[in-house]
């Protein structure tokens, strides 16, 4: 069994997993604060939800999988050396509960608040009843020869899939509401860190090993770090905070226009006004007598 040449990089190790390990797990937070206060969820995506509860569930699958089973380790370390590292840390298997966990208490919170007239896409119930229906036959697949390597392999594929496109139907609906109301930023700055830090925590375990095995034998973590650190935050905060800017531009804008408004008419101009009027009413009325 493989073992770590260097207590810094050791340390390293865990400081950094579980830096990503808090980071992502706060990440889910601010969203659930900002429903109970507004006892609402209208602005949050509904697809996302679903594709990010099956995305966690899938890689607690992988993650539970691969670092309690002995067995599942064997395998691993028969495709990739004996003297390679389990890529999964206990961090990894701590924030998949925890993702899981919150993720249930955010559609849960679906369920009680105002969700206004949103609901469920049909493409999105297409893709996760395909997904699980797809994992099924994996798991008859893998069954005869004991395949769990690979199936648990098929879960993290998954997490992958469901990482990259979960982001885009909440990406669509603040660009085509023109608003992030309803939208946490911090589930997107905290997901940032944890990606980083994540790619750090491998790094650690890499240089140590004087391998890269780590990075491709456990792809799943490797991809979801980048999509945690790369596009999809930086587009979701990108989109954040041009719609803030509008936001802010348009409310100085009615402001100088209120600023600039002339003032209400004093009592004897108002007084003026009203007299002038009644007597072009009433001008207007003589006219009409006459004519007819």
């Amino acid at each position: 069994m493989a073992s770590w040449n260097s207590l810094p990089f050791e340390i390293s190790y865990q400081v950094f997993g579980w830096i990503a390990f808090f980071s992502w797990s706060f990440s889910f937070y601010p969203q659930v604060i900002l429903n109970f206060r507004r006892k609402s969820v209208v602005g949050l995506n509904f697809d996302f939800l679903i594709l990010n509860f099956t995305k966690h569930s899938s890689y607690l699958i992988y993650n539970a999988s691969l670092f309690f089973s002995p067995f599942i380790q064997r395998q691993y370390r028969e495709k990739y050396g004996y003297s390679q590292m389990i890529p999964v840390a206990a961090n990894d298997v701590a924030f998949s509960m925890h993702a899981v966990l919150l993720t249930t208490i955010t559609l849960y919170q679906v369920l009680i608040y105002d969700r206004g007239s949103q609901k469920v896409s049909k493409t999105c119930i297409a893709i996760t009843s395909a997904v699980w229906v797809s994992a099924i036959v994996c798991l008859f697949i893998a069954l005869p020869n004991h395949s769990w390597l690979w199936l648990i392999s098929v879960f993290n594929t998954i997490q992958v899939v469901m990482t990259v496109i979960k982001y885009i139907p909440q990406v669509l609906m603040n660009f085509m509401r023109k608003s992030t109301e309803g939208w946490s930023i911090g589930n997107i700055l905290l997901d940032l860190l944890g990606g980083l830090t994540n790619y750090a925590q491998m790094a650690m375990q890499s240089i140590d090993q004087g391998s890269w095995v780590n990075f491709y034998g456990n792809i799943g973590k490797t991809l979801l770090s980048l999509s945690s650190s790369t596009f999809f935050s930086f587009a979701n905060i990108i989109c954040c905070i041009l719609l803030l800017r509008r936001k802010r531009f348009i409310l100085r804008l009615i402001q100088k226009t209120e600023h600039h408004s002339p003032s209400p008419l004093s009592l004897p101009s108002q007084k003026m006004f009203e007299a002038c009027f009644d007597m072009a009413c009433n001008l207007a009325k003589g006219l009409k007598y006459f004519k007819n």
